[in-house]
């Protein structure tokens, strides 16, 4: 029996990446949607359509609308019926999740995509295939805030790649320091860019991102310790732009290695990682955490941000660093809206209903 799903913020760009990865899928149904009180009581099809000229505001390329979604009724978030949902999609903006969030894991298990509870210290910012141990955490919810469920929530889509290419190399050799200069897309934004600021240009500062990328990748990299996560002792020096590429974020990364390591071995500590989690074979997994060109024209958001289905993450130009001590340097590109938000939320209940997380 498939267990029911309800997505908040369905009518929103992150919402709707849940729904298209939701759709046909083995072990979730489409069962509530939810989003703010002005689409309250409409169809979801009426939600996302404008009344006076027909446009269809879904942003998913690649598919149409989840057919068991549009005749659903949109509920209000803030008065969600949550009798017989088994997981909570929560992908609302920041200040609505504050207050929303906590409401929903009172009863039932709630997967975030916002940034409030992420840094809570019995909450989990987990990223599939990388830190699932540090679900363990979400006991403490049940105890000290006496939750039937619990909030689980994904890290910024920024510090999603990152992360993933970090903890290979932690894995492996040891990490140290991390600088790490981003291109991010105009999805990453949502649609609060201006369109005119982001033509012919390259944004030199996004408010809170690289604070955001700093911390949250400390707390992806460490460990269980007494109830919390024990952060991991990384220097991140992070530069935060915004570059005009629809989907897809760019990263160029250097990284202080604690111990030597020739590019050959950094390559294939890449390409192996995450086998485990990958063998799994869940629904939305990649195939490869990491894919690993060769070509140094390689990566480059156009041609690689879909592979997989935007699930894993690719690497390229691996070279020594001249400046750190046991430096190593190379680019990476991950999907924001995939791997780094809805997909990857989706990826996220199918590990917790595989690990007994969710009944």
């Amino acid at each position: 029996m498939k267990i029911k799903a309800a997505i908040v913020g369905a009518t929103g760009i992150a919402g709707q990446q849940v729904l298209a990865a939701l759709d046909g899928h083995p072990y979730f149904e489409i069962a509530a949607l939810a989003a703010s009180e002005r689409s309250a009581g409409k169809s979801f099809a009426e939600a996302i359509t404008d009344a006076q000229s027909g446009v269809r505001r879904w942003y998913v390329g690649g598919c149409e609308p989840p057919a068991t979604a549009l005749g659903l009724a949109v509920q209000e978030a803030k008065s969600l019926r949550l009798g017989g949902i088994g997981v909570v999609f929560a992908a609302v903006e920041s200040e609505a999740a504050r207050a929303l969030e906590p409401i929903y894991a009172a009863e039932v298990p709630t997967i975030s995509t916002a940034r409030p509870h992420r840094m809570d210290p019995d909450v989990p910012l987990v990223i599939p295939g990388v830190n699932l141990d540090h679900l363990a955490i979400v006991h403490e919810q049940h105890r000290c805030r006496g939750w039937k469920g619990y909030i689980a929530a994904l890290p910024n889509c920024t510090a999603t790649g990152l992360a993933i290419t970090l903890k290979a190399l932690d894995a492996r050799f040891g990490v140290e320091a991390a600088m790490v200069t981003t291109m991010q897309s105009i999805s990453g934004a949502g649609r609060d860019l201006p369109a005119l600021d982001i033509v012919e240009n390259v944004i030199p500062f996004i408010p809170r991102e690289e604070e955001r990328m700093t911390i949250e990748t400390r707390k992806i990299l460490g460990r269980v310790a007494q109830g919390a996560i024990a952060e991991l002792a990384l220097r991140v020096s992070a530069t935060c732009t915004r570059a005009a590429v629809l989907n897809g974020h760019t990263e160029a990364v250097a990284v202080s290695l604690k111990q030597a390591a020739g590019l050959d071995a950094v390559s294939e500590a890449f390409e192996s990682f995450g086998r485990e989690f990958t063998g799994l074979g869940l629904p939305n997994s990649p195939r490869h955490m990491i894919t690993v060109h060769r070509d140094p024209m390689r990566p480059q958001p156009r041609l690689d941000r879909d592979a997989e289905r935007g699930m894993t993450t690719s690497v390229g130009r691996i070279r020594a660093d001249e400046v750190l001590p046991n430096g190593v340097k190379y680019l990476l590109v991950t999907h924001n809206a995939a791997m780094g938000a809805g997909r990857g939320a989706v990826l996220l209940a199918e590990y917790l209903r595989h690990a007994g997380y969710l009944a």
